[in-house]
């Protein structure tokens, strides 16, 4: 193990650490390393994960739920409301389910848990004094609404004519390729606006919110302001502009709302059977978490490392940051 984990380092902050340096995708690596991007992308696509979850529950609302384009050449309650059904119901048992289990049952106690504190209740920083009411709030009244005001606007437009849109019959490269691009649309995306909303307005008047939760919990994922919520799912907005389908923006969404629920489980994996059988937690986006000012974007994208706000979990990046923070707040 190498010695910025040594006891008496930055794992000893945590309850639970990889023990390891959180890495980047080695897919932007120089010189190239081919196998490690093959076994990269293996972790995404070939075992279960939020990137196949969010797959399958996109092919399921193609097949069951979502509306086809001719249904949404005219606009209707009736198809808007079954597309907000298609992303509460998932959310709720997603973000439910994990709750219940790892804070209510305490299914696996605090084994994996990043930090062994349990979620905030009677504190007047969170809505309803509840860290989990106030999450379940904004992220249901909230990032649902705003998540299904931008696929419908997609939905009627691409129904009409006025958005662009593919087949694998018309494109089956580009229509598989689609899959893949995404999540690094996603995390370009993502560092930047990220990166503006902690720009002191946009973090005091948004972005605060979100923060609230030093300490993660699955209804912390998407818990955000309006504001913060209308500038993350703006990613949807290249759907408007470059050839794509109802299946690609589902993914795309299922992504961007069922993933963050993982991430900020607070837990690095779900336990059966005394072994780790599904990684849950993001410890690269605990680390902004408890930071702060680092891990803008995401590992898919190396941002952060190009940027200089790159925490690997060590005490020298811990030493970094703090010293970035002291420069940011003194100017």
């Amino acid at each position: 193990m190498p010695t910025d984990f040594e006891i008496g380092s930055e794992v000893t902050r945590w309850h639970f650490h990889p023990g390891t340096a959180v890495e980047n995708n080695p897919l932007f690596d120089w010189p190239p390393r081919p196998g490690a991007v093959l076994r990269w992308y293996r972790a995404y696509w070939l075992v279960i994960s939020t990137t196949t979850l969010s797959l399958l529950v996109a092919c399921l609302a193609v097949w069951r739920w979502a509306p086809t384009l001719a249904e949404t050449q005219t606009l209707s309650a009736g198809w808007v409301i079954a597309i907000w059904l298609g992303f509460l119901i998932p959310h709720v048992t997603l973000a439910g389910g994990l709750h219940l289990w790892l804070y209510r049952a305490k299914g696996q106690g605090i084994k994996r848990k990043y930090d062994k504190r349990g979620q905030i209740s009677d504190n007047g920083m969170f809505t309803f004094r509840s860290q989990v009411l106030d999450n379940m709030f904004w992220s249901l009244a909230s990032g649902i609404s705003f998540v299904t005001l931008y696929t419908a606007a997609w939905f009627w437009a691409a129904g009409n004519g006025w958005a662009a849109t593919t087949t694998f019959s018309d494109s089956p490269v580009w229509y598989v390729a689609w899959f893949a691009l995404l999540p690094l649309w996603g995390s370009f995306h993502f560092y930047w606006v990220h990166r503006a909303l902690h720009q002191p307005a946009l973090y005091r008047h948004a972005h605060a919110l979100h923060h609230r939760n030093v300490n993660v919990g699955p209804w912390s994922g998407i818990s955000m302001h309006p504001i913060e919520h209308a500038i993350y799912f703006s990613s949807l907005l290249i759907h408007f502009v470059v050839p794509t389908s109802p299946m690609h923006i589902l993914f795309h969404v299922y992504t961007f709302t069922l993933h963050p629920i993982c991430s900020h489980s607070g837990f690095d994996g779900l336990i059966a059977g005394g072994t780790k059988r599904v990684q849950l937690g993001d410890f690269f986006h605990q680390l902004h978490h408890r930071y702060f000012e680092c891990n803008y974007g995401t590992v898919e994208m190396p941002w952060d490392k190009w940027f200089g706000t790159f925490h690997d979990g060590s005490e020298d990046a811990t030493k970094r940051t703090r010293a970035f923070k002291k420069q940011m707040y003194t100017k």
